[in-house]
Formats: C-alpha cells, structure tokens, sequence
C-alpha cells in the first residue's frame, strides 16, 4: 500500500487519458464474459466509445442509460513498457480505486480482483508484459451495490409485465449520494527492484521535547530475509539530516523537534519530516509527522493540547467527472477549506484520494478518516460474509494511511442502524478489530443518527459523533425547538457515557438566491438562522464535553433522483461549483472567530471602504447577517 514515488531505484508511469469503453448493455449484463472481451481489444467488440481516465463514467454522455447504468463496464487502453524496466526490474500495475467489484487482465491473462471501491489494489505484471511492443490492459468494473457491499444496498426486480418490462431491475441505494462508477483515480505502471521495500510503519511521541520516531520496515521480493542492513534517515522539511539508523526496525531521536499542528494550533501547521528508506538497492522516501493524539472524559488533545474541531464534511463530487480525481478541484477545495477557517474535515463517505489526503497532511487540515460503511440499515447487512468484508475494507484503509498525521480518527460507519440488536455485535467486532490494525492506536468511532434511548453501539466508541437535523427533517420549519432537542441528546448521552461528543452534521438544504423574510425552508435565510440556533448550544456545550461541529455540507453534491432532491442534495455551504452561500460567511465568521478566542454570539466588522465618503462605514453584524451603513461624524 506504499504510494508510487519516483526514487533513485523507482520509476512510475501514468496510464490515466482516454480509454476506450463499453457498457453490457445485454439483459443479462453478461456479455463481455460470454464473448471473452478481454481476449482482444474492445474496439473488436462493437460499440465503443471514448471515455477520460480517471473519470466517472456516468455524466460523460448524453446518454440517460449510462448516466444510471447497473452492472458491468469495460476499459481498454494499450501501453508500451520501456526494454529497460525487463532488467532485473519488478513492474506493478496499480488502479488507485475503481467502483466497486473490479477484475484486470492484461494481454488477455487475468491477474487481478478487487471487491470494493475507494482503496487502490494492484499486482506484479511483470510476468505479462511484452518489452518489444505494445502491451493492453483490460478492467471491468461493476457498480452493484447488495446487501454485503459496501456501501450496501438491493437490485429490486419488477416481475408485473403489465407495467414494467421483462427483466426490468432497478438499484435501491441505501446512501444519500449518487452512485457514480468507472475508474475515479489514477492507474499507473511502477518499478521497484526485485527485492524491494514493502511496507513501512511509523509511530511517533515527544519525550522530554526529543521526538522518537519508531519505524518498521518490511521488504518484500526475492531473498527478502527480513536482516538486511540498511540506511534510514529522517530529513527536516529543508532536507537536513537530523537522525540516522543502519537498522530495518529501529527508533530515530530527533531534539526539539517540530510537531505536526492543525491549523490555528501552532506556527508549524502541517510540519513534516521525511523518512528515507535505503535497503539492498531500493529507496523510498516517506513523509510524517510527529503528533501525538489523546481522547479524554471532555477532550481530544493533539500534542497535549486541547483541539476543537471547526469542520465541514465534504463529498469526492464535482460536475462532469463525478468522483474522479481533479488536481484543480482539490486545490481549490483546500483554499475554500482555509477561507472558511475549516481546521478538520471528516471523508464521508469513503475513503478519499490519496492526493487529497497529502495535501490535508501538508496544510495542517484534521482528518476523521471514514470507510464506506454508510447505510447499514438491515439486519442483512450485518451477516458474517458483511462483517469479513469490512474488517477487510478497515484493513486495507488503515494500511493505506497508517502513517499519515493528518488522519486523528477512524470511523467505521456512517448512519448504521446502530439501535437493531444485530448492530450491538456486529460493530463491536467492526472496531474491535479497527483498534488492533493501528499501531498507533488512534482513537476509533462511527457516526450515529440514533437517539441516545436507542443506540446500541456507542459504548465501543472513544469519541460520540452524531448527525442531527432538528428543523429539517423533523419538526421542518420551526427552529425554535433545535436548543431544547440538541440540548436533550447531549445530556442524554452524557448520563450515558462520559465520553467527549462531536456534531458531525447538521445543516439543511438551501437553494442559493432564494431568500424569504420572515425565513422559510430552502432560503439562504433559513439556512443561516438554522446554523445559528446550533451554535448557540454548541457554544453552551464547549465549555465541558463538546469537542467539535461539522457542517453538513462543505458543497452541493449529487443524488439519484428523487421528490426530496432537486438535481442533488442542496445542504451546501457552496454550491456545487464551490460559490458560497450566504451561511459560508456565517461559518467564515465563527470559525475565525473561535480560532481568535473571540464571543461567537455576535461578531462585528467595521470597515471603511475605499473610494466612498470618508464618514461612511459599512457595519457587519453576524447576528443579525445584516449590512448596514453609518454615517459616522469624524
């Protein structure tokens, strides 16, 4: 699970671009298996069309069918390797994530399956290749979701001929997202030397203000012993060397060492070192920090400190490419993120791309890292072939980002039927085992949607998170009863457990430009006053066990159909193409102000704008959300 980093010994290759595609459009969706299409090139097959690479297919076309299509589609491209790589070289194929079942041949000889979206996979292809000439690889890739995936759901035939047509199925979601597929991040070809490093664990602590790095390397490949000698290093962020070791596994001392900060915390916000790894020819250089995570009876400290979570959750979602891999939107995101002083984002609903949690690492941004366990709703997805597959999905997302500083909490699952007795076992195990794959021993939770009364699972947590939409789906419309409610869960959850609560949405849907005075449903205005309401509690609840608060939802995102989504869910601060709100200013303003220590009740700006009369000030009350200009006497 090492990402592919170019080093004296590693080279790497991009195959994204466009590829050629088809959809199993037969009855069956079987097709392509019963003509073996990954014998030839698919442009053999028949109706092929161009499709980006990484990209999500669905919005692509004009075409209705593939925007809510079920079942199995096909890539093709071909490729060419250099005759250097065949050198005593070992050459991976490597798909950073596709949705969700996957098998990859290449030259017509299958080497690879992957159950499940959002986690790379990838296979030594060396054996495969042809050095002398062209080379294909061939994917086929399914989006059906049933009760043992993750995310779960159902394929609900209609047998009534008389009003649906024979064989007519459609995908029942059980998640409030769009259910887009294809090949969303890169796929790449990469080299490492035959006996080559594998994994690489590191865990850090301050002692007595010396940072002790403890590191574990494993190799991998031919003569791989597990003895070898070797070099390690650890370079500060201006590629001085601080600390080296001969050994594989080892501890590295590093006096007064710069810590890894979120932002706002400290002046060094997202410090890192590197670790530079030289074993038997091969060199990989991996990044850390040096931070320090602890959960308290009213706390959640990061290197001793008290940390409160300004959040928003986000989605993996943008127009045209759905959830494929942008670098102008992930760049973008990230400045919206520091504009409206977020400092912790929670990767609902899945984990995200390994691109966008580097750069999290690199500016300081918290991360609640989340698997696709949303939607667990039924007793049949808490079955035991269900259970195998998340402690599998929890396996291979603690491996991916063990080793990241940004990454403070794992949480499981997302809106659970966590009140059915079946939950009660089944997520015990879930976390159970999530606590003994991390050799860090981060703090683990899932995030529930069920009254205190009723939950079963939130005694296995280290930190309540919950999602709560008072005045929005229950009791719409009357934000007057959000401060009694909220106020009731918290209490409720704090005679249960003494353990420190997260709000890890609340938020309603706001068309932008709509506006209603007195406010109303789906106006800028209500939304406003609807975050507002919260705050007040929130800001009650900080001073003992409230520990941080996550809009829901940083942007517009899209869903399937349906008579509660106008073309997606409209929670957003932003819209979809990442223009505020009017709420982004209110959050703006709190944040801020809660990183300056400031009263959150009411904040004020006073600002003299240029080229107006020089006694005329613009007052900005967040109170109120009302501009208003003064005539001031000098």
């Amino acid at each position: 699970m090492l990402y592919p980093r170019d080093s004296e010994s590693r080279e790497s290759k991009l195959l994204d671009g466009i590829w050629h595609f088809r959809a199993d459009m037969s009855p069956t969706r079987t097709k392509g298996f019963d003509e073996k299409w990954w014998k030839g090139s698919l442009l053999e097959s028949g109706a092929v069309i161009d499709m980006p690479v990484p990209a999500s297919y669905n919005d692509i076309t004009e075409e209705k069918a593939l925007r809510d299509f079920v079942g199995w589609v096909w890539y093709d491209r071909n490729f060419y390797v250099p005759p250097a790589w065949s050198k005593n070289r070992r050459v991976v194929l490597r798909f950073d994530s596709a949705h969700y079942n996957s098998i990859v041949w290449v030259n017509g000889k299958q080497l690879m399956e992957h159950n499940g979206g959002h986690l790379p996979f990838e296979a030594d292809v060396s054996s495969a290749l042809r050095f002398d000439g062209p080379n294909r690889v061939t994917i086929t890739v399914n989006n059906t979701l049933t009760p043992t995936t993750l995310p779960p759901g159902e394929i609900k035939y209609q047998k009534d001929t008389s009003r649906y047509p024979k064989g007519y199925f459609t995908q029942v979601l059980q998640m409030d997202f769009f259910n887009y597929a294809g090949i969303h991040r890169h796929v790449r070809l990469y080299t490492t030397p035959r006996k080559y490093i594998d994994d690489i664990t590191i865990l850090t602590i301050v002692l007595e203000n010396k940072g002790h790095v403890k590191y574990t390397v494993i190799l991998g490949g031919e003569g791989s012993s597990g003895e070898d000698s070797a070099r390690i290093s650890a370079l500060d962020a201006t590629g001085r060397e601080v600390a080296v070791s001969s050994a594989l596994n080892g501890t590295l001392v590093i006096p007064n060492p710069n810590l890894w900060w979120p932002s706002g915390m400290n002046d060094t916000v997202g410090y890192q070192y590197t670790l530079v790894v030289n074993c038997s020819g091969d060199v990989y250089r991996q990044p850390f920090g040096i931070r320090t995570v602890q959960v308290t009876e009213n706390t959640f400290l990061i290197n001793n400190k008290p940390f409160y979570c300004q959040g928003v959750a986000k989605h993996e979602d943008s127009d045209i490419r759905g959830k494929g891999l942008d670098y102008s939107l992930i760049t973008k995101d990230f400045n919206m993120l520091r504009w409206l002083g977020v400092n912790c984002i929670r990767t609902s609903h899945y984990p995200y791309a390994e691109e966008i949690m580097s750069l999290a690492d690199q500016q300081g941004v918290a991360v609640i890292d989340e698997s696709p366990g949303v939607g667990i709703k039924h007793q049949n997805n808490m079955g035991p072939k269900s259970l195998q597959h998340h402690k599998n999905v929890m396996s291979e997302m603690i491996r991916r980002d063990k080793n990241r500083p940004s990454v403070i909490m794992w949480s499981v699952a997302n809106e659970p039927a966590s009140n059915i007795p079946a939950a009660e076992s089944y997520f015990k195990s879930v976390i159970e085992h999530t606590r003994s794959q991390d050799p860090a021993n981060r703090p683990v939770t899932f995030v529930s949607d069920v009254v205190f009364e009723k939950d079963r699972v939130v005694q296995f947590v280290d930190v309540v998170c919950m999602n709560r939409y008072y005045a929005w789906y229950g009791d719409p419309g009357h934000l007057e009863v959000i401060h009694l409610q909220l106020q009731r869960e918290f209490e409720g959850f704090r005679s249960k457990l003494k353990k420190p609560i997260i709000v890890t949405e609340y938020g309603a849907d706001t068309i932008p430009g709509l506006h209603r005075e007195p406010s109303f449903m789906f106006s800028e205005e209500y939304q406003v006053g609807f975050l507002q309401e919260y705050h007040k509690v929130f800001d009650n609840a900080r001073k003992n066990y409230l520990v941080g608060e996550m809009v829901w939802n940083f942007a517009d995102f899209m869903t399937v159909q349906g008579v509660t989504r106008v073309v997606g869910n409209k929670k957003g601060l932003l819209t979809r193409q990442r223009q505020p709100k009017h709420a982004a200013f209110t959050i703006r303003d709190r944040y801020y102000a809660l990183a300056a220590g400031q009263d959150t009740n009411v904040l004020y700006e006073l600002s003299h704008p240029k080229h107006s009369s020089p006694h005329v000030y613009s007052i900005y009350s967040s109170q109120t959300q009302n501009l208003h200009d003064y005539h001031i006497m000098a």
